[in-house]
Parts: structure tokens; sequence; C-alpha cells
């Protein structure tokens, strides 16, 4: 499967967008939201990074909780609807998810979904520098990843589909175990339109995946014991 270079620069427009959008009920966003303030062990007005935000929908919840969010992400139309739905609540940042300009200013961080190893492996390590650097010391990250290899392997299927509000969408999964990576192709469904699309997420072992984020100059530990049924694993990663 040939998949564009920087796919993602381009993936997160149009109908991807759309069922996104509908994809996740508001109340288990909710319940998410509440998940990662127990895992970030924050105070309410503490200042969090969502990085990649999306379309906003925990950095919102968040911030009507309280915190100081901001949330970053490179999907111009994504932003467009974080905008219209968090407006003064989150402050929206359209970025690289490696360019975070911020030195020692957020209380915790997070990355959750399956948002991280869309680059390669010299782009993963980077963003998890340039979150390290944007956290004070002491601060936590929580990485959230479907892409831990011992897991991924036990639930893959070759071509799985969904259903969210008005969109079909057909996944075929090819896993190339000489780059450790997911190739996927994505074929939208709607209204008797069809639309395909290709993306590809690096996938690490387990023990991989603890030494990038120590690499990085985190300390590392997790946020439920390890199973190999698990679809996401959570990693809390604490700033040094």
């Amino acid at each position: 499967m040939n998949v564009p270079t920087n796919w993602w620069e381009t993936f997160f427009s149009g109908v991807a967008v759309d069922m996104w959008l509908q994809a996740i009920p508001e109340d288990h966003s909710r319940k998410e939201a509440e998940r990662l303030e127990t895992l970030l062990g924050v105070n309410r007005e503490a200042e969090i990074l969502d990085v990649p935000c999306g379309a906003g929908r925990l950095a919102r919840v968040l911030g009507e909780r309280g915190y100081r969010v901001t949330g970053v992400d490179l999907s111009s139309e994504s932003l467009e609807h974080a905008r219209a739905r968090g407006a003064g609540i989150v402050a929206w940042e359209r970025r690289d998810m490696r360019d975070l300009p911020w030195r020692g200013r957020f209380d915790g961080a997070y990355c959750v979904g399956n948002s991280f190893g869309y680059l390669d492996d010299a782009g993963n390590v980077a963003f998890l520098d340039a979150v390290r650097r944007a956290l004070k010391p002491g601060a936590r990250f929580v990485l959230e990843t479907p892409m831990v290899l011992e897991n991924m392997l036990q639930w893959l299927q070759p071509r799985p589909w969904w259903k969210a509000g008005d969109v079909h969408l057909l996944v075929e999964n090819q896993y190339d175990p000489a780059s450790s990576r997911l190739n996927i192709e994505y074929t939208f469904v709607r209204e008797g339109r069809v639309e395909s699309r290709r993306g590809s997420h690096r996938a690490y072992s387990y023990r991989e995946l603890v030494a990038l984020l120590e690499t990085a100059g985190f300390s590392v530990d997790v946020a439920e014991p390890w199973t190999r049924e698990a679809h996401m694993v959570s990693f809390v990663a604490t700033a040094k």
C-alpha cells in the first residue's frame, strides 16, 4: 500500500472531520475528561496542553471545568469546529504537533486516541521532546495509544467497518513488519458518495515506547496494569 509521506497534512478535512465529530458521544467525552483529570493530578485553573486536539472535544470539557487549556492541531477545519464550539473557553493554536514553542509553561499535557505514531521515528521523538520542554518539571504527560505492538496484533482485523452519524467507514489494515507501520486505507461512504484516503501509524513495542519517553526526559508509569486484550494503553510520564 502506497501511503503519502505526510498524509496527516491533508487527511483531516471534509468527510473525515465530519465523521469524527459524530463518532464519540458527549457523555463519553466527559468520562474521558474525568479520567484525564485523575491521571494528570492537577488542580482546577492549572494550564493543560492538548496536542493534537482535533475538534477539541476533550479540551472544551476541561475548559468548562475551569482548567486553562491550550489546544494545538494542524487541521484548519478541525480547529474551525473547535473554535465554534469552544470560543472563549480554550486557546486554540494551529501548529504542527512538533512545533510547541513554550518552555516550562504547562502543568500537564495529553495526547490521546489514535493521534500518536503518524510521524517517522525522528518525528515522534521530536514530538515527545517538544512536549517535555513545554511542561514544568514534575508535570505529567498522559500518552494514550492503540499502537502498542503487543496489543495491536491481538485485535487487528483486516477489514473492519463502523458507522458514525451519516458516514460509513470501511478500513483496510495492512501491517508491515519491516517498518513496524500499520498502513491503512480508509473508505468513507456518505449519501452514495465514496471517498478513499490513506494513512500510516508507527507501532512500537511496549518497551520501545517507554524508552522513547525516557529518552525525551520523562520518567514513566502506567495508568493501569498492562493486559494483552487492551485496545488502548495509557502511559503517565512525568517531566524531569
